[in-house]
């Protein structure tokens, strides 16, 4: 395979972070009380799970127009995560590290959405 070809989703370094993201954010929601099991650890998964698989669900439609969309809801439940992630801090839920970690993925995985949205933006 040519280095710049890409064959799959799985093959975006983007799709690849935000896989590590969910998985880093589960292990976070293990330590969050067990009333929160339906409010926040429930919530704050389906949007770390909805980044990948947005990103995933847009390289297989027809166009680069719906690929974008749905580049924007990855974004978008990239900023819920983000606030439901300040809330947990407040609240102190997990450990400061464990929450920091998992900033650290969602800031990565953000900034490479913004660069490849604004990409497509630009791009005919």
């Amino acid at each position: 395979m040519e280095k710049d070809k890409i064959e799959s989703y799985r093959d975006l370094l983007v799709w690849q972070r935000s896989m590590e993201l969910v998985i880093a954010l589960y292990k976070l929601t293990t330590s969050y009380p067990k009333e929160e099991l339906y409010g926040l650890t429930s919530q704050s998964r389906r949007c770390a799970v909805s980044i990948p698989s947005n990103i995933a669900e847009g390289t297989r439609r027809g166009s680069r127009k719906d690929y974008r969309q749905f580049l924007l809801i990855a974004y978008g439940s990239g900023s819920e995560l983000e606030t439901q992630l300040e809330i947990a801090r407040r609240l102190d839920y997990g450990t400061i590290g464990d929450i920091k970690n998992v900033l650290s993925f969602l800031e990565e995985v953000m900034k490479m959405l913004n660069a490849l949205i604004r990409k497509l933006q630009t791009t005919n």
